[in-house]
């Protein structure tokens, strides 16, 4: 992450590149903090990925007017799980919250258990939910950079995005003539050109939260802010100094790697996709790859080597900005043999074509 050159009001902050993780802006991006109604996105996530979104929900008594902002669904309705998805992300209906977590689990503890569940598998390492809404509860704690995590794995559904940066919504009322009319609470949706969706969440206790994404040309993004009393422009700030300071830099071609020198490994040695990073002008000056490769061992039994040959990093300044595997094509007469890690530097290669 280079060094912060922008002020945010939001107590913590992050701004992430939704296509690699990589943090470029960051204030106390790991504290624990109370975290509201952004907490949905997780809940939102779960009921998509619950393949339930057609199920008819009967909206239960326990439901049935939680606390707090609200779809103001009624004691017994039947309402489509989607449509519930919609309003808990569009209108923040906790009632909707209950509902959802009711409907894909069963119940809300078991829900909750799903939320955590999650979590850990994500990597959220500092993140424990509570409730499926975000309302008020000591043990519910998560941080920026942990919600941030959250939104770019949520943004890899399409169903999701879709949801995501719907502005206006129409669903049937059952027992009413009229339809209920939802016009979504982020604001950025409404009056930002690069939004592509959000969520607000707001308590006495926890202060403003928010979660949102902008995608301008090639670069795609997220900011999260807790805490922030002025956190509509706090996020247009950040989106703007992201897109203005950094460009999306294709680091490494797929395909073959051209600067190793080992016999058994030149000309054999693949990327499975292109590296392409969120770089400053600077950083590409600076950028460095390291390759790992495993070497077979003297006077073993032959035997079939590896898929994976080794791994290859990119870093910049001591940051690893990409870690990934590199793949072995073994010519037809070649013999296979049993491998052990040998370490290969290819310092400073930003173009790989090139030994």
């Amino acid at each position: 992450m280079i060094a912060n050159r922008v002020h945010v009001s939001a107590q913590s902050a992050v701004l992430m590149d939704e296509a690699t993780g990589r943090v470029l802006f960051g204030k106390d991006i790991h504290k624990k903090m109370r975290i509201a109604s952004i907490t949905k996105v997780m809940t939102a996530i779960l009921a998509i990925e619950s393949g339930k979104l057609n199920k008819t929900v009967t909206i239960s008594d326990n439901a049935y007017g939680t606390e707090g902002s609200s779809l103001y669904l009624k004691r017994g309705e039947k309402v489509k799980l989607k449509d519930l998805v919609y309003g808990l992300l569009m209108r923040s209906g906790n009632d909707a919250a209950i509902a959802i977590a009711e409907a894909v689990s069963g119940s809300t503890g078991g829900f909750v258990y799903q939320m955590n569940k999650k979590a850990k598998e994500l990597g959220m390492l500092d993140t424990t939910f509570a409730n499926p809404h975000g309302l008020d509860d000591e043990r519910h704690r998560s941080t920026a950079y942990d919600m941030a995590l959250l939104t770019k794995y949520a943004m890899q559904n399409k169903t999701f995005q879709k949801m995501f940066k719907t502005k206006f919504y129409n669903t049937p009322q059952e027992g009413e003539k009229w339809d209920r009319h939802w016009k979504n609470k982020n604001k950025l949706l409404f009056n930002y050109d690069y939004s592509t969706g959000g969520k607000t969440g707001y308590t006495k206790k926890t202060g403003r939260t928010l979660i949102s994404t902008a995608t301008k040309d090639d670069k795609d993004f997220i900011v999260v802010t807790l805490n922030d009393g002025d956190d509509w422009n706090d996020h247009r700030t950040l989106f703007n100094w992201g897109f203005n300071h950094f460009n999306m830099v294709k680091v490494m071609h797929e395909g073959k790697l051209n600067g190793v020198k080992k016999t058994y490994y030149k000309g054999a040695v693949f990327l499975h996709r292109d590296i392409v990073l969120p770089l400053t002008t600077e950083e590409k000056k600076h950028l460095t790859t390291q390759l790992m490769l495993y070497k077979p061992k003297q006077g073993q039994e032959f035997q079939k080597p590896p898929k994976i040959a080794g791994r290859l990093k990119v870093s910049v300044e001591g940051e690893t900005l990409a870690d990934v595997p590199v793949f072995y094509k073994q010519a037809e007469k070649e013999k296979k043999g049993f491998w052990s890690l040998v370490q290969v530097i290819i310092g400073h290669m930003l173009e790989p074509d090139h030994d």
